[in-house]
C-alpha cells in the first residue's frame, strides 16, 4: 500500500504525543536525586508532580477552543515546542520553586496535544478508531523508553542532563512536524476566544445522556490506569516479593502490550462497534487484575499482564465514541472539554489505590478497580438492553 498524506499526519502527530509524555514521565525516575538536592520530600515533590498533571487535564479544553480559532497544526506544534522549552525550567531550576513552575508549565504545554491531535485525525481518518490507537501507542512507548533511558543518563551524568531529554527530542520532531504537516484550516477563526468560554453550551454538552454515558465509562478506565501506572512496580515487589529488576521488566512489558494490542482495540472498535470493544476491555482488565492478584506463576502474571495491557488499550474504543456523538464543529471544543472533565476526575485514581491498599492490603486496592471495571460491563448490558427494548 502506498504512503499518503495522512499516514504522514498520523505518524507525525504519534511522534507529538510522544514527545509530551516523555516531557511528563521524564521527572519519575530522578526523583531520589530531586528530593536530596532540593533536601525536600517525596510528598513535596509528588505534589509538584500532581499539578503537573492537573494542568495537563486542565489544558484540554482551551486547546480545542485554540484550534478553532487557529487550526490544530499550530496548536501541535505550540504544544511540542512549549513542552520542550518549559521542561529546561525544570533542568534549570535553582530553587525547588522554580522547580514546580517548570512541572507545572511542562503539563500545560504538553496538555494542548491530545484533544487537537485527535480532532485532526478525526478530519483525516474515515476508520477513527485504528487511527486514535496507533496515535495512542506513543503514549506506551514513551512509557517504556523514558525510564530506561533517563536512568541512564542520570547514573552518568546527573538528574539535570536527564531530564534534558524532553528538549533534546522536540526538536527534531518539532521541526518535521512544521515541515511536513500542511496548514490546518481554523474552524472558526472569527470568533473571539473569549466568546467559546460560555457557562450555558459547555453544561448542554456535558448534560447529553451519550457525552454523560462515555464519560462515566471514560472516568473508570482511566481511573484504573492512573492508579496501576503509579503502583504496579510496587505491587509486584510488596505483593508478589519481586527484585525491583523484575518489577521494572513487567512494567515495560506491560506498556508494550498496551501500545502494541490498542491498535487491534481500535480496528476491533471500527469493525464490530465502540460497545463490544468497550465490553471487551472491561472483561479483560477484570480478568487481567483478577490473575495478578490470585496468581503464584509466574508465567499466570505474564498472562495476567498481557490481559490487562490489552484493557488499558480502552482509548481507541472509548475517545471514538465521544467523537461520534459529537458535530464536527464540536470535536476540537467539544472534545476537548469532556476529556478536561473526566480527567480531573480520574486523576484520583492514584490517591485512592495507594490509599486502599494502606488501609485493606494490594489485594482489596485491586479488588475496588475490579469491581469499577465490572460496573463498566453492567453500564454496557443495560444500555444493549435499552436498545433492545425500542
Amino acid at each position: 500500500m502506498a504512503w499518503r498524506y495522512r499516514d504522514t499526519v498520523l505518524a507525525l502527530c504519534t511522534l507529538a504525543f510522544f514527545v509530551s509524555m516523555v516531557g511528563r514521565l521524564a521527572v519519575s525516575p530522578v526523583v531520589p536525586a530531586i528530593t536530596a538536592e532540593f533536601d525536600v520530600t517525596n510528598t513535596v515533590v509528588g505534589l509538584a508532580m500532581t499539578g503537573m498533571w492537573l494542568a495537563y487535564a486542565l489544558g484540554q479544553y482551551p486547546s480545542g477552543v485554540l484550534a478553532d480559532r487557529y487550526g490544530e497544526r499550530l496548536v501541535i506544534l505550540a504544544s511540542i515546542g512549549g513542552t520542550g522549552a518549559t521542561s529546561l525550567l525544570i533542568v534549570v531550576a535553582p530553587h525547588f520553586a522554580v522547580f514546580v513552575v517548570g512541572a507545572i508549565l511542562v503539563g500545560a504545554a504538553s496538555g494542548l496535544h491530545y484533544s487537537v491531535a485527535t480532532a485532526l485525525l478525526t478530519r483525516t481518518y474515515d476508520d477513527i478508531g485504528t487511527a486514535i490507537g496507533i496515535h495512542n501507542a506513543g503514549a506506551p512507548a514513551a512509557g517504556l523508553l523514558t525510564p530506561v533511558a533517563v536512568s541512564w543518563i542520570a547514573v552518568r551524568y546527573g538528574w539535570r542532563p536527564a531530564v534534558a531529554i524532553t528538549a533534546a527530542i522536540s526538536v527534531p520532531i518539532f521541526v518535521l512536524f512544521a515541515r511536513r504537516v500542511r496548514p490546518t484550516t481554523p474552524r472558526r477563526p472569527e470568533m473571539r476566544i473569549r466568546d467559546r468560554v460560555e457557562l450555558a453550551p459547555m453544561v448542554e454538552l456535558l448534560s447529553r445522556p451519550q457525552i454523560v454515558y462515555t464519560g462515566v465509562i471514560a472516568i473508570i478506565f482511566d481511573f484504573t490506569w492512573q492508579g496501576i501506572a503509579s503502583f504496579l512496580p510496587t505491587f509486584f515487589v510488596e505483593y508478589h516479593g519481586y527484585a525491583s529488576t523484575t518489577a521494572g521488566a513487567l512494567f515495560a512489558a506491560y506498556f508494550i502490550v498496551q501500545g502494541v494490542l490498542q491498535i487491534g482495540v481500535g480496528k476491533f472498535s471500527d469493525r464490530f462497534g465502540r460497545d463490544l470493544a468497550i465490553a471487551l476491555c472491561a472483561a479483560t482488565g477484570i480478568l487481567g487484575l483478577g490473575l495478578l492478584v490470585v496468581a503464584s506463576r509466574f508465567a499466570l502474571v505474564l498472562a495476567g499482564i498481557a490481559l490487562f495491557g490489552t484493557s488499558m488499550g480502552w482509548g481507541a474504543a472509548v475517545l471514538p465514541r465521544f467523537m461520534d456523538h459529537l458535530s464536527a464543529d464540536e470535536q476540537s471544543v467539544g472534545f476537548g472539554l469532556v476529556r478536561t472533565v473526566y480527567m480531573i476526575v480520574a486523576s484520583l485514581g492514584s490517591i485512592v489505590v495507594g490509599f486502599l491498599a494502606d488501609a485493606f492490603g494490594w489485594a482489596g486496592s485491586f479488588g475496588s478497580l475490579i469491581a469499577m471495571l465490572a460496573v463498566v460491563l453492567g453500564l454496557i448490558a443495560i444500555d444493549w438492553a435499552t436498545d433492545r427494548r425500542k
